[in-house]
């Protein structure tokens, strides 16, 4: 049974959570998790779902904090060629593109 990360990010929400959500728009050669994937993070460090099954989570989670303070939306950008891709554990040789927003 896969989990409805929507539905669990606007539970947060309503619960009076500041929420994220992350989504994997754009994946080129070997990734982890396909375009639509998605990741709920909350300010005080929940977790729902997955962009990329665990190695760049924490660097997404980080982005989405910022996006939540921000109130701005960020297009995030890893690569094998990337050296913040090495440092956060995306050695799988692919590329991604996350798109990350706070939720309303």
């Amino acid at each position: 049974m896969t989990e409805d990360i929507l539905a669990i990010a606007g539970a947060w929400r309503d619960a009076g959570e500041q929420v994220a959500i992350a989504t994997v728009v754009e994946t080129w050669g070997s990734s982890p998790r396909p375009a639509g994937s998605q990741l709920a993070v909350t300010m005080s460090g929940k977790l729902a779902g997955s962009v990329s099954g665990g190695c760049i989570e924490g660097a997404v989670a980080d982005a989405a904090k910022g996006a939540m303070n921000s109130g701005a939306p960020a297009l995030l950008d890893f690569g094998i060629s990337d050296e913040r891709a090495w440092e956060v554990g995306l050695s799988c040789g692919g590329k991604l593109k996350v798109f990350v927003e706070p939720l309303a």
